[in-house]
């Protein structure tokens, strides 16, 4: 089945209630529109691109941001995670909710749309990017670039969108501060290391606005860079353990996929049965033939296929489908539908793994407009192409019934290659402020690619104004999340949610 295409509608403000029935404001509506049509764009000239920067910030000053006080009516933010399990795997649902209650910070990254909800109802400053809309510090990381690379750079674009570039910035900075909060660190580093994001992100952005414009979209953080610039400030043992990670991040490929997620059966190489987490098609669908999953998989895959560019096609075209199954991934993600698949190439020392993400309706959309994709595989997809310093080049996405006929959208990529991501419980003190500063050059870098870095950087002045408004946003959103987790945690132990730990 091939992607879809929208029609274009007029913009329509509209009141938005979630699943559980609860009103979270009026929102315009962007579409959806042709996805394929390039929309025209207004060439400013640099002072007056300067000049729109100045302009917002006389009508949304940057201390306005500052502040974080929940209104009365305010939503209550376990309806909203229960309006967003409505659409996701029933058995899978409670998974979700226990992984969100082993900390506050895993609570936060699990409750990206409540902090949706949140942003909508604080100062807009109108300068729109194209969000990565969950850029918390655990969504920051390691991969291989195409040129086989490692580069760091954000890395989940589940609810990407357009939007105001300090909704990104906000929940950047207030992940931080949850963090700290969790390490035990105190006010002041809490507050050093909160206030390092924020001088980065607007150092970045002020250098990228003197940037040419091509020059800005081959930026990008490589190990060698990071090797260079930060790790000789820890010391012999952080470039120990900054070595050691990398190394693991070298050998997280399909190889080592392969050799830990599949066995031989029966002479067969299949992929392992690990209920809840991993389940294989052929168990989680007793009622279908393997032979009927095998023909509908490899139907999706050809859909898949036609996203890509044709000389990736060509590669992904010599792998034939050996085996599927779903796999519990993530915090927030728990309960979508994911899935990997085990693709073979020449021989058995040549597989493939694939993931395959169901992409759901962003949790931005209901205050932002919808995407103007009818796919929200290709929302995904799209915006991680803008966002990201260099995709995968197996990125791409398909729409389908699914087994049970219900239409749905996924996007597909390769399942490891050669990821990694931070640990914030074994960082020092020290560690934690370089990688706040990485986080806000990388994101900086990210929202000069799709919005006008003159603009945002004229906002943001050369002053620490907004850094100070953000530190102070962050400590008061940190105490926000703990009274969100105590919720939570309420909800579970009073029976009104069942959580199920361990996972």
């Amino acid at each position: 089945m091939a992607p879809a295409t929208g029609r274009a509608t007029t913009r329509r403000p509209r009141q938005a209630l979630n699943s559980a029935g609860v009103n979270i404001g009026s929102v315009t509506t962007r579409g959806p529109t042709m996805t394929n049509q390039p929309t025209p764009v207004e060439h400013l000239t640099v002072d007056q691109r300067i000049a729109a920067g100045r302009a917002a910030r006389a009508a949304v000053p940057r201390s306005g941001h500052a502040a974080w006080e929940p209104s009365a009516d305010r939503p209550d933010p376990v309806a909203l995670l229960e309006g967003q399990a409505e659409a996701r795997v029933p058995e899978l649902v409670p998974i979700r909710y226990g992984r969100m209650l082993v900390s506050p910070f895993t609570y936060f990254r699990g409750a990206a749309y409540p902090m949706a909800s949140d942003l909508s109802q604080g100062p807009n400053s109108g300068l729109e990017v194209q969000l990565c809309g969950d850029a918390h510090l655990s969504n920051f990381g390691f991969f291989a670039a195409p040129d086989r690379k490692i580069v760091f750079s954000v890395n989940d674009f589940d609810e990407t969108l357009p939007g105001p570039f300090e909704w990104d910035v906000k929940r950047l900075v207030a992940s931080f501060a949850v963090a700290e909060h969790q390490r035990g660190s105190s006010d002041k580093q809490r507050r050093r290391v909160t206030a390092q994001v924020m001088k980065s992100y607007r150092s970045a952005m002020a250098t990228f606005a003197g940037m040419r414009n091509i020059d800005i979209w081959y930026s990008r953080i490589t190990v060698d860079d990071i090797v260079e610039q930060f790790v000789s400030v820890v010391g012999k043992k952080g470039r120990a353990k900054f070595d050691k990670s990398l190394a693991k991040a070298r050998t997280k490929n399909s190889l080592k996929a392969f050799n830990k997620l599949t066995e031989v059966v029966d002479g067969e190489r299949r992929i392992v049965n690990d209920p809840p987490l991993i389940e294989p098609f052929i168990d989680l669908f007793p009622t279908l033939e393997r032979e009927g999953i095998e023909q509908f998989i490899v139907e999706q895959l050809h859909s898949y296929q036609a996203t890509l560019s044709g000389s990736r096609r060509s590669l992904v075209e010599r792998y034939g489908y050996v085996d599927g199954a779903r796999k519990v991934v993530g915090v927030g993600s728990v309960g979508t539908r994911a899935y990997i698949v085990l693709l073979m190439g020449r021989d058995q020392s040549d597989p493939l793994m694939l993931q395959c993400k169901e992409a759901q309706q962003s949790v931005l959309e209901p205050f932002l407009g919808a995407s103007r994709f009818s796919s929200h595989g290709q929302r995904v997809v799209e915006g991680q192409r803008i966002l990201q310093a260099t995709s995968d080049v197996l990125l791409g996405w398909t729409d389908t019934e699914g087994f049970d006929g219900v239409p749905r959208s996924f996007y597909i990529r390769q399942l490891w290659d050669n990821k990694a991501s931070a640990d914030i419980e074994g960082l020092s003190s020290e560690t934690m402020r370089l990688y706040a500063q990485l986080c806000g050059w990388t994101l900086a870098r990210a929202h000069a690619r799709s919005g006008d870095p003159i603009a945002i950087s004229s906002y943001l002045g050369s002053g620490d104004n907004f850094d100070r408004a953000m530190v102070t946003y962050a400590d008061a959103y940190a105490a926000q999340n703990e009274l969100d987790y105590s919720a939570l945690k309420a909800a579970v132990d009073g029976g009104r949610l069942h959580a199920e730990t361990g996972y």
